[in-house]
């Protein structure tokens, strides 16, 4: 009776370059097997951070943004650091949803598709019309759109007791970077 070290590397589940190295004559295969690859066990990759989580994440913040917006009372450097903070997190939260797509329309997924464009169409719109307001410092507009924009979010409970930090710190002074006065 023969042992397990006599039987070929394929029927011992050996998928080391051996194999395919001792037996290249009496196997012919492509380059790729003949050792200019190599052919070691991977483990699948996994994609810790997707569009989905990063817009959980930042759906999030703009709650905490918010919250800390209502607080504030007229045009103070903190602010607008906060509308700045929101106009950027919405951008990106819009940003996201093509990417979240593209798997449903790979496969031939597209009523999915579009619906989840349109639920989410309103993050593009309303970082435009924030971007305008804050840009004219236009703060009863401003203090509308929050007010739209917390409604779209009320489901959103994130405690006082967050982790997240102030997420918003220096994002005025980036927004006027991007957008100089005409």
């Amino acid at each position: 009776m023969q042992g397990i070290a006599s039987l070929p590397a394929v029927a011992r589940n050996d998928t080391s370059n051996q194999f395919f190295t001792r037996n290249a004559a009496r196997f012919p295969l492509p380059n790729l097997a003949r050792g200019r690859y190599n052919l070691s066990p991977m483990s699948r990759l996994i994609k810790t951070e997707t569009a989905g989580k990063d817009r959980t994440r930042l759906l999030r913040a703009v709650a905490i943004a918010l919250r800390e917006l209502s607080r504030q009372c007229g045009a103070t450097p903190e602010a607008r650091d906060l509308a700045a903070f929101i106009v950027f997190a919405l951008q990106s939260i819009s940003e996201t949803i093509d990417p979240s797509v593209a798997a449903w329309e790979k496969r031939g997924y597209w009523v999915k598709a579009d619906k989840f464009r349109m639920e989410w169409q309103w993050t593009a719109k309303l970082s435009q019309q924030m971007r305008e307001a804050l840009l004219k410092e236009d703060w009863e507009t401003i203090a509308g759109l929050s007010v739209s924009l917390a409604q779209k979010l009320s489901k959103i409970k994130v405690s006082e007791n967050h982790r997240m930090g102030t997420p918003w710190k220096g994002s005025w002074a980036r927004f006027k970077k991007q957008n100089p006065p005409v």
